[in-house]
């Protein structure tokens, strides 16, 4: 094996330690091994970053172990040139299995760069990374209030779901806080009738009969409110993070354009996929290599030339969602009917989840060629396939003689078709 790093350190990282192997390797092959433990506090990490400057190691090789690495990765990462791999690719062979022997068998394989580095993008991709993601997890936790919301109202038999489309939208919801202060009796249909909006759809008979009869008991009016308060706390954080990502993106408004300008992209989601990949296209070897980052290209597994299973990855727990939903509303533009042509076509061989799933492939492909060239949505079969005339219908006719008149008359019986006599 071809030996690529001289001077190389191998870590192994853990919640209170961590255990270090510099592996130094002369010309003639021979190596040697210095092994040190350190803690994780700051000063800590200041006395590992003095040791590895110490011993001229500039390379350093460790696991992604939780969310441990992190303040390593952005104490070091200034002066050193840090390879964060999936535990996977680094895992000991089993026996005697020690923090040290871990670092060791870490810093062998890296020596001789047999180790698959993981995608780490730029501090301030990471920032927006951990924004987006953050903005994720609220999203969730909004969605579990709603549920918990319409369980209240199920119970307390307040159909309001059964008469609007959207049961948190604002006449609903003026309407269910004004339910919860008053009781079934109490309740004024005219007030009722100034809360609806004129958009609204329901009549007023009908949404006062998904209400009669209510009866909402102490521990679900207690449960309904405090949900509804958080509801709207969790908003309000929603927007709040949505703010400091744009704002944090300003610099980058170039490149949120040329996404914006894929069918089915709205801004937001350009934020999120811009936080997760970044701009720079270069840390990929190629648009196959992101795609199957993102967890959207199909799995590789054949032995004894029988294909197994090659359904998609687990990759991409954040980017993957965004983008099938992207591609959801893509196949359904009216206005570029680019990905609801390519969706037609594939579903009817392959059927709605794959034909989704390569949508969105499509449309991550397209990103990083945008970014590559730093040029608006075009693709090279755009023309041909939005503006594909429809081919002729043929007509068959069973007479003959009339298909010979039309012919001598000078019509064009190129979609005609002469059936035999038979």
């Amino acid at each position: 094996m071809r030996l690529v790093y001289n001077v190389c350190c191998g870590l192994d990282v853990h919640k209170k330690s961590i255990a270090a192997t510099i592996v130094t390797t002369d010309n003639n092959g021979i190596s040697t091994y210095l092994q040190e433990s350190f803690g994780t506090f700051n000063h800590d990490l200041k006395k590992l970053h003095d040791w590895l400057i110490e011993h001229n190691c500039r390379h350093v090789c460790m696991e992604s172990t939780g969310k441990y690495w992190i303040p390593i990765f952005n104490y070091l990462e200034s002066d050193i040139c840090i390879c964060l791999t999936h535990p996977k690719y680094v895992k000991a062979i089993k026996g005697q299995k020690t923090d040290k022997k871990d670092s060791k068998w870490i810093a062998d394989l890296y020596k001789f760069d047999l180790v698959r580095s993981s995608f780490i993008p730029p501090k301030v991709f990471r920032q927006l990374r951990e924004l987006s993601r953050y903005r994720v997890k609220l999203v969730y936790m909004k969605t579990s209030e709603k549920n918990r919301i319409q369980n209240s109202m199920t119970v307390s038999n307040i159909g309001i779901d059964k008469v609007f489309s959207d049961p948190f939208g604002k006449t609903a919801s003026e309407i269910t806080g004004y339910l919860l202060k008053q009781s079934s009796d109490t309740v004024d249909q005219a007030t009722v009738s100034k809360m609806i909006r004129k958009n609204t759809k329901a009549s007023l008979d009908e949404i006062m009969n998904a209400i009669y009869g209510y009866r909402i008991d102490s521990d679900q009016a207690l449960k309904f409110s405090l949900a509804r308060g958080h509801l709207s706390f969790l908003e309000n954080m929603i927007s709040c993070t949505e703010s400091e990502l744009f704002h944090l993106l300003e610099p980058y408004r170039e490149y949120i354009d040329l996404v914006t300008s894929i069918p089915g992209m709205t801004e937001l989601s350009s934020a999120i996929v811009l936080a997760e990949i970044g701009v720079d296209m270069s840390v990929f070897e190629d648009s196959q290599h992101l795609t199957s980052w993102a967890g959207l290209s199909p799995g590789c597994n054949e032995s004894a030339k029988k294909k197994k299973s090659v359904h998609i990855m687990r990759a991409g727990a954040y980017l993957k969602p965004v983008m099938i939903q992207c591609a959801l509303g893509a196949v359904k533009s009216k206005q570029n009917p680019y990905f609801a042509i390519k969706y037609n076509r594939i579903k009817k061989r392959r059927g709605h989840k794959k034909a989704i799933i390569a949508v969105a492939r499509m449309m991550l492909v397209c990103i990083y060629h945008m970014f590559n060239n730093k040029t608006a949505f075009c693709p090279s079969d755009f023309e041909e396939l939005t503006k594909a005339e429809p081919k002729p219908k043929k007509v068959f006719l069973n007479d003959s003689v009339v298909f010979e008149y039309l012919k001598q008359q000078g019509y064009d019986t190129s979609v005609l078709v002469k059936c035999s006599d038979s």
